[in-house]
């Protein structure tokens, strides 16, 4: 008994003493901008106890002795303050606010950062620790440590994130259409003509401040998402004047120095513009049925008005090569303080790709092949673009932002198809696609920042985009021949020019399309703080209205050759001289044109979407914050057709979506939150995906066309996370999500006689689920001055997904007419989401040392299989897949004014692989109960190569800390 009396005096005794002490929080800002400064060391006089303030200034400091205490507060470059006599309460938090002066002239030298540092680790790590909402992201600092060339490439260290195609971003195993994209808080068009994509390739990683990838809905986010909604921010103003430049060398195993064929094109294709003779001319019959009324010789003649460019040349490929110049101004007019940084970028790369292409005859015996073919891919891109940003401070409470980004790219691409289709007469093939691509991505926007109490703020946004795409005169052709056979000379028979009777995509043509979308978009945000300002969680309400404009306008031409009479003579001449002007007379014997243009291959779609949102804050004691929010959305989607001369409006969708969100944050203690989240969201139809036109692709020998009868998605989304800060740049964090879906939107194989073709339907119902890991680890209190330079960057996913099709579904035939299509025998009525990798792993090692300015890192990236292209039971699912992925970057600093940087990407250089699953079980394996030695077989097969980039840097005076 007096043992337990003991024990409990000396619990009451140690609860006592634990319970003398305190906490002091506050924020410091500067006594003139009034802007939050960052890493201020605040300490308690006469103790240990200190911290340094964070993004938005705050700091705290826990377990402070009760009583009067002086806290002492210091900065480079301003004057140390103390503040003496601050009261500490035992159990009780006290706040302060207060602000530091600058230093007098003698310090004149010495630069003030007064702006909120975005970019850094620490800064972006903090900013996602304050969120409401669920999410990561991905800091500028970052991105230059792994010396990720774009946006594309940063990306996929993210948690959840994988790439297709080297540019498109699923997260959490969802397709790009389930993504929604922001640049600078402005929702971005889609870059792609046949799906709704943001190509993440197109912004280069030098303009890039910070990549925030929301998994969470809330009222202020647009409500068009279920992977996530990524918001890119380009660099705002510099710290202080600067300029750079940096040029970069790339050698590419397997393409550089490699003797390749190409096409030649007019214009300036290394700056991403093209030649008017790539047009068709203004003299042309604007109708394809006027032009098919022509006789045979006058088609010939508009025909010899295009130019004879099919001939192929070869050449050796450069090495890649890339250009950046960079510059930051600030400087005062007045009292107004203006800031300038403006980036140009230039990059012209070469990727050669041999393809292994299989089409199998999917019987009742495996790795059948009925079309067999190797491709020799080269393509040459190039990239110019230019950041160009102003900011005035016209007083600490009104910040006037003008942002300007403009992409201009091209990609010259030859493939060059030899091969055999046993199906088809058995006969050798080799056919020619020679496309240019030219791509317009701008976007300028004005925005106001303004401060109308110290509880009270307001910003707005105008922005007008613009996206264009253009595909001048892609020209294709296929000469065929019977396997085998040889002529009277002992010889191979010659290749024939195939000429059908009516143009179709798949023989000789040259198709034309252009792409024009404006998007105007007005935004203004609203918050207001309740209570003291000061507090680590004060409450907050915000609200805000978000407002666009779409208009979009896609026209497309073909046109084939045909044969007159006997023309046997002719059509075994190669590609260099077929289409020579003599050879083109519409006369027997010879060549002539048909447009085979249809009024669904132009279409004009508009899109208005309005939305208002409003969100609060409540603390449910010290520890709990819920965030209530309710965002409503108004879309009309209007899509017209011309037929016959007649405008046809083939779709008037006016929808209000209602969309509440709920975020909860409770703080198991200063460093540890656990966070719960439920949103509603939406998957729209891009208009592209609404729209009857039939699109060839010519690689993967399919048509993708429109469904006009797509249907709004509703997504319901419930997460869990747990996160632990250990330090402010170190974060472990377990998180947990489900996802239900109604009538969600998939790829879709239509059930044609032959060959392949896609469109989109509306399925009945579907799910996605799992659980993702994240750390960042450093060993600062290291006794090894090697360890504490290193950082571990690790994260890692599982998902699981399921789409119930349902018993039918509605999709268009071959002539565009939408019809119930029975599932029935056809396809499976369940299976994995179309893009959705069970399982994902990125991690890194970073080494810095900043007396030496030495860094180096070792990244890994690997996905699962995920499904490329959904079948049916006649054409079985192709799925992608896994590829690891190493990459090693080394950089040292000389001067602190050049960076030499050496980068090997995709060292183990394993090969991308597009396996159908045969015998239909959901992966991709041997089949184990049959006697096939590989019951799935594999379609396409090619390597990259490893990429080897040499990179210098110079800064011209003193170095900035802009990356």
């Amino acid at each position: 008994m007096n043992r337990n009396v003991l024990l409990i005096l000396l619990s009451l005794f140690s609860t006592a003493v634990l319970a003398q002490t305190g906490t002091v929080r506050g924020i410091v800002k500067d006594s003139k901008t009034k802007e939050a400064l960052i890493g201020c060391t605040v300490r308690i006089d006469g103790t240990q106890l200190g911290a340094t303030t964070d993004i938005e200034g705050n700091f705290v400091l826990a377990n402070v002795p009760a009583g009067t205490q002086k806290v002492i507060i210091s900065y480079i470059s301003y004057q140390t303050k103390e503040i003496p006599n601050v009261r500490v309460e035992s159990g009780n938090t006290t706040a302060i606010e207060t602000e530091l002066d600058e230093e007098g002239k003698s310090l004149q030298e010495v630069v003030v950062r007064a702006n909120r540092a975005t970019n850094t680790e620490v800064a972006v790590i903090t900013e996602i620790k304050q969120m409401k909402p669920i999410a990561v992201g991905i800091s500028a600092m970052q991105i230059q440590k792994s010396q990720d060339r774009d946006a594309a490439a940063a990306i996929r260290r993210v948690p959840g994130v994988s790439i297709v195609d080297n540019r498109f971003v699923l997260i959490r195993g969802l397709g790009t259409r389930y993504n929604s994209v922001l640049i600078n808080d402005v929702v971005t068009p889609s870059t792609e003509v046949e799906s709704r994509s943001f190509s993440f390739d197109i912004v280069p990683s030098n303009i890039l401040d910070r990549m925030i990838i929301y998994k969470s809905g809330s009222a202020e986010l647009p409500g068009d998402f279920a992977g996530g909604a990524i918001k890119i921010y380009t660099k705002r103003r510099p710290d202080q004047n600067f300029t750079d430049v940096g040029f970069t060398l790339g050698y590419r195993a397997n393409t550089t120095f490699q003797n390749v064929q190409t096409h030649t094109r007019s214009g300036l294709n290394v700056l991403g513009l093209w030649g008017a003779d790539q047009q068709i001319p203004s003299s042309f019959p604007a109708r394809s049925g006027d032009f098919n009324n022509l006789n045979a010789a006058q088609r010939a003649a508009y025909a010899r008005l295009l130019p004879n460019s099919w001939g192929l040349t070869s050449s050796t490929a450069a090495p890649d090569v890339r250009f950046a110049f960079n510059v930051g101004r600030r400087f005062d007019a007045g009292n107004v303080r203006i800031s300038n940084l403006t980036s140009i970028n230039y990059s012209l790369t070469n990727q050669l790709t041999n393809v292994d292409f299989n089409i199998y005859d999917n019987g009742a015996v495996a790795n059948t092949i009925s079309q067999q073919y190797k491709d020799t891919n080269f393509a040459r891109s190039s990239r110019l673009g230019l950041l160009h940003n102003w900011t005035f401070r016209f007083s600490p409470t009104f910040t006037l932002e003008w942002k300007t980004l403009v992409n201009q790219l091209s990609s010259t691409e030859t493939v060059v198809r030899n091969g055999r289709n046993i199906d088809d007469g058995n006969v050798d093939i080799r056919s020619y696609s020679e496309r240019f691509e030219n791509r317009t991505i701008a976007t300028t926007q004005l925005a106001g920042e303004h401060s109308l109490s110290e509880l009270s703020k307001f910003n707005w946004i105008a922005s007008y985009g613009y996206s264009g795409r253009w595909e001048p005169d892609w020209k294709r052709a296929r000469y065929i021949r019977p396997s085998g056979s040889m002529g009277s000379d002992g010889q191979p028979e010659p290749y024939r020019l195939v000429t059908p009777a009516a143009p179709n995509p798949i023989d000789v043509g040259r198709f034309y399309s252009k792409l024009n979308e404006d998007v105007y978009s007005v935004i203004g945000n609203y918050e207001h703080t309740f209570g003291n300002p000061t507090d680590r969680e004060p409450n907050r309400i915000r609200a805000g209205i978000y407002g666009e404009r779409r208009n979009r306008d896609y026209s497309a031409r073909f046109y084939g050759y045909n044969t007159i009479g006997n023309a046997s003579a002719v059509t075994v001449r190669d590609i260099n001289s077929i289409f020579a002007p003599e050879y083109v007379t519409g006369q027997p014997g010879g060549l002539s044109l048909l447009d085979g243009t249809t009024d669904l291959d132009s279409y004009r779609g508009y899109n208005t979407y309005g939305a208002a949102y409003a969100s609060g804050d409540v603390n449910i004691g010290p520890k709990a914050n819920l965030t209530l929010g309710f965002r409503g959305e108004y879309n009309l989607q209007d899509l017209r057709v011309t037929i016959g001369g007649v405008e046809r409006k083939l779709v008037d969708n006016p929808i209000f979506s209602p969309l509440p969100s709920l975020n909860f944050t409770y703080k198991l203690n200063d460093r540890q939150n656990l966070r719960l989240a439920y949103s509603a969201t939406v998957n729209r139809a891009e208009l592209r995906e609404l729209a009857p036109f039939s699109y060839f692709d010519f690689n993967l020998l399919a048509v993708v066309r429109g469904n006009p009868e797509l249907k709004t998605a509703t997504i319901h989304n419930a997460d869990a996370k747990w996160e632990f800060y250990p330090t402010p740049n170190e974060l472990i964090s377990v998180t947990g999500f489900y996802k239900r879906f109604q009538s969600p939107i998939e790829t879709f194989l239509l059930p044609t006689g032959n060959g392949f073709s896609y469109s989109f339907i509306n399925a009945e119902s579907a799910q996605n689920y799992g659980v993702e890991l994240e750390l960042r680890k450093g060993f600062q209190n290291s006794a090894s001055r090697f360890l504490q330079n290193i950082q571990l960057v690790g994260n890692a996913s599982v998902i699981h997904s399921r789409i119930s099709l349902g018993q039918t579904v509605r999709a268009p035939d071959l002539s565009g007419t939408v019809q119930n299509i029975d599932l029935t025998n056809l396809t499976d009525s369940e299976r994995p989401l179309a893009n959705q990798s069970p399982y994902l792993i990125n991690a890194g090692v970073y080494y810095a040392e900043e007396k030496t300015g030495l860094q180096w890192n070792v990244l890994y990236n690997i996905y699962g299989p995920r499904i490329f292209a959904v079948g049916t039971r006649n054409n079985p699912t192709i799925y992608e897949l896994p590829r690891s992925v190493i990459d090693l970057n080394i950089s040292k600093t000389f001067n602190k004014q050049l960076d030499v940087r050496l980068g090997i990407q995709d060292v183990l250089n394993q090969a991308v692989r597009y396996a159908q699953d045969f015998n239909g079980d959901g992966r991709i394996g041997k089949d184990l109960t049959s006697q096939n030695a590989t019951a799935d077989q594999t379609i396409r097969r090619f390597k990259r190569g490893q990429y080897v980039t040499l990179t210098a840097v110079y800064t011209f005076g003193r170095r900035t800390v802009i990356p």
